[in-house]
């Protein structure tokens, strides 16, 4: 249990990115050794680096609502673990959207921070840096082909689109998302 902490305020005090991240550091992770849904995200966006709480925005709402969950049982951190592929907020890209996790924070954080998950028996691998960091070889060619294939993963994983709202036309163009795989990610998550 102190290892996970302890990592953990590792991790929050980390500058590696410093010079790469316009609003600074905050690093944003959360969880216990007893949680067992582990969701692992891209990065914390600009509402989040402002209050510090994952998912504390928009796409956070969709998750939850996805997920069948309220926010008191989502932030349970007795139950749920929160640990982006960057813990950071890496910017907002003038061309839209925000810039990618920076390319450091997944290898140095995710191999040292996820073994002392011990209790988790679901992750969630929500967009491509995600499901490219823990499903290597095994994701399909696209981040569509991969959640379409979320069968393939299991039971260790649900990959899963952003819950960006950005991503309104994917799912109307991906019926079966909603009509196939929320009602299967929403029972596993609630077995848990």
């Amino acid at each position: 249990m102190t290892e996970l902490y302890s990592l953990m305020e590792e991790a929050r005090a980390c500058r590696l990115c410093a010079a790469h991240l316009p609003h600074g550091c905050r690093p944003v992770l959360r969880g216990s050794p007893a949680a067992r849904l582990l969701i692992v995200g891209q990065a914390p966006g600009a509402r989040v680096h402002a209050t510090g709480i994952p998912w504390n925005d928009p796409s956070g709402d969709r998750l939850r609502q996805w997920l069948d969950m309220d926010r008191e049982r989502f932030y349970d951190e007795s139950r749920i673990a929160v640990l982006p592929m960057g813990l950071c907020f890496p910017g907002t890209n003038p061309k839209g959207g925000d810039y990618p996790p920076r390319p450091e924070c997944g290898p140095l954080w995710h191999p040292r921070l996820r073994p002392a998950f011990a209790g988790v028996r679901l992750m969630l691998l929500i967009g491509s840096y995600a499901q490219a960091h823990y499903l290597g070889e095994r994701r399909k060619r696209t981040m569509t082909d991969t959640v379409a294939a979320w069968r393939d993963y299991a039971p260790e994983f649900i990959p899963l689109p952003h819950p960006s709202w950005r991503n309104t036309a994917w799912l109307r163009r991906n019926p079966w998302f909603e009509a196939e795989l929320v009602p299967e990610l929403r029972r596993r998550v609630a077995a848990l």
